[in-house]
């Protein structure tokens, strides 16, 4: 049985966000994948609410990079990502946490890449007092994940899917 590890979304600099929990499906010195089952509950600290996320995810979190993946599934179909521009994760035992700086890039089941949360990330940059030099590295870092989905390279390529198909129902064709 593949341990369950604790997951932390947090607002700069270590404000409590959300918590989550999934299953540890790979571990390297770059990153963590996760797997979580739909029906998790997560918990919002910021608007004091538990909510069921309906959807399973596949869950990248790099160890070295500015960002987070998730590749969303429903009915066993890979449907959307949900990109977040943050900081490094960290993991600490079975805790992993990452600071989260508002930009987010999307790609919708119609294959549309999109930025959101622009303005949540100019009025978290004055609420949590960002530093120019954080600014600048999660603009910088935007850039580089998008730049990664065009390309399709990890965790935007077919590869990084393996690790979803043990939990997958079978395609037959």
């Amino acid at each position: 049985m593949k341990p369950l590890i604790h997951i932390s979304a947090l607002k700069y600099p270590n404000h409590a966000h959300y918590d989550w929990q999934g299953t540890l499906l790979e571990q390297t010195e770059d990153f963590i994948i996760v797997w979580c089952e739909a029906g998790r509950p997560l918990a919002h600290h910021t608007k004091q609410k538990v909510f069921t996320i309906e959807h399973a995810s596949l869950e990248f979190f790099f160890l070295k990079e500015w960002f987070t993946a998730a590749i969303e599934f429903k009915q066993g179909q890979n449907t959307s990502y949900y990109c977040n521009i943050a900081m490094p994760s960290v993991l600490d035992g079975d805790r992993l946490s990452f600071v989260d700086l508002d930009l987010d890039l999307l790609r919708s089941p119609q294959g549309e890449w999109m930025v959101v949360d622009e303005d949540e990330f100019v009025e978290n940059s004055v609420k949590y007092d960002y530093p120019e030099a954080l600014k600048e590295q999660a603009v910088q870092a935007l850039q580089r994940l998008q730049a990664r989905a065009e390309k399709k390279t990890f965790p935007f390529d077919e590869a990084a899917l393996k690790w979803a198909s043990p939990f997958l129902p079978c395609s037959h064709s």
